[in-house]
């Protein structure tokens, strides 16, 4: 159940993890590291500068070792996420951990938070889950947010108007801040659990707990009163002031670009808790690690909506071109002219981040770039196979959109078979198999 135990069940796989023996700087150094390994092996550092211990990168790097992790493959891995959602596993609460190893006051200069990019705002802290307990007490949420590095105790986060920002409004409107932990280094199921996006008051912890199979343990953190995973390695105790602001960013995000700065809340920690050899892990902001968390469980659910409307749904991919969050790829078995847009609006209205959609054949692979502009090329005429509509709800990641509104343009291509017309005229030429 922990991150060292999905490690090591990665080293038995030729190619999945590099180590790096020299000695780098958490500064620049280690990212630069992750950046040429991106999309590649699991990278482990066991030198970081002024630091003991040991750091790991890239954990959910591809998109076949989130599969591993989830015990899913290409095609059941949409149905496993949205079940884990609908029916989610209470952990098992124990009185101890290995997190619980250590427990001291909270020190971020105790662990190798990574610097970037050359323009970033400072350390920040990419791969903490957030677990946060509701101000009435009735149940605990759990989500991924980047942390800046302010002093030895405090951070900013930056909050969206989702879970988390609900909770700490309505702790603003009781004049109380907000009870959270930072969880660092967990099995990496946890972290796609933690952005699958059930409703509100449905503990993600539980979600990711489906998706190991049960077995999850959790220990209560004895400051900030919410249950962490036992087997994690890094938990920061505190609260998100209800009355204090800074500035955060500017900070990488998936674009790739940089985002804006902005004011947000102040997380001030109480104490820390860890295991005497900790792991710390980081995520490589923009990176394809970055990226596939974001987008996978998006993909679920865009899944989930083209089947209620499209009869033979075969496969939906956020591109990593798209920064996982801007494009969509969609593979239908057709069977009825118009179904290519019945999936178009139905992948839009999913999500409201993506912008761009092209529907395509069974036959068409959706992850392959090259085979999707093939069927733009051979199978899309813009006059009758396009979507347009203006002045919808987009993303404020989107540096080309009213930023501001959050106003974008959307477009989808419609680039299958048209009804009418032969089959055969649109299918690639094929060898006989008796050929040598």
């Amino acid at each position: 159940m922990s991150l060292r135990q999905f490690l090591e069940g990665e080293r038995s796989i030729d190619g999945q993890v590099t180590e790096v023996a020299e000695e780098v700087s958490a500064d620049f150094e280690a990212p630069a590291v992750m950046k040429a390994n991106d999309g590649g092996p699991v990278v482990v550092f066991r030198r970081i500068r002024g630091h003991r211990g040991v750091a790991v990168a890239g954990i959910c790097g591809t998109r076949e070792r989130i599969y591993r992790a989830i015990g899913a493959g290409p095609r059941d891995y949409y149905s496993k996420l949205i079940d884990a959602a609908a029916n989610p596993v209470e952990p098992e609460e124990v009185a101890s951990g290995p997190v619980t190893e250590v427990s001291c006051g909270a020190d971020l200069g105790k662990i190798p938070v990574f610097r970037h990019y050359e323009r970033d705002a400072g350390r920040y802290i990419t791969s903490g889950i957030v677990v946060a307990r509701s101000p009435n007490g009735r149940f605990q949420n759990a989500s991924i947010h980047r942390l800046l590095v302010l002093g030895r105790d405090r951070l900013a986060i930056r909050l969206v108007p989702r879970h988390l920002y609900a909770m700490h409004q309505e702790a603003k409107s009781r004049g109380e801040d907000l009870q959270v932990a930072v969880v660092i280094g967990v099995h990496p199921a946890l972290a796609v659990g933690a952005n699958v996006g059930p409703k509100l008051g449905v503990d993600e912890l539980g979600v990711g707990n489906a998706l190991l199979g049960g077995g999850l343990k959790v220990v209560r953190c004895r400051r900030a009163g919410v249950a962490v995973p036992a087997d994690a390695e890094i938990v920061l105790e505190g609260v998100i002031k209800a009355d204090e602001v800074a500035d955060e960013g500017p900070f990488v995000d998936l674009t790739g670009t940089y985002d804006i700065v902005r004011k947000q809340p102040v997380v001030q920690l109480t104490g820390m808790m860890m295991r005497g050899d900790a792991i710390y892990q980081a995520i490589l902001p923009g990176g394809a690690e970055h990226k596939l968390l974001m987008g996978m469980p998006k993909e679920a659910r865009m899944y989930d909506a083209v089947s209620k409307a499209v009869p033979d749904v075969r496969g939906v991919r956020l591109t990593l071109g798209g920064a996982c969050w801007f494009h969509a790829a969609v593979s239908i078995r057709k069977q009825a002219e118009g179904d290519g847009k019945n999936a178009i609006l139905a992948a839009l209205g999913a999500n409201p981040s993506v912008k761009h959609v092209v529907v395509v054949d069974e036959d068409v692979d959706v992850d392959d770039p090259a085979e999707l502009e093939w069927a733009i090329a051979t199978r899309f005429q813009g006059d009758s196979g396009i979507i347009k509509i203006r002045g919808a709800r987009g993303s404020s990641l989107d540096p080309s959109s009213d930023q501001e509104r959050i106003l974008t343009a959307k477009v989808g291509i419609d680039a299958t078979v048209p009804w009418g017309k032969p089959r055969e005229k649109f299918e690639k030429a094929a060898m006989p198999k008796t050929a040598r």
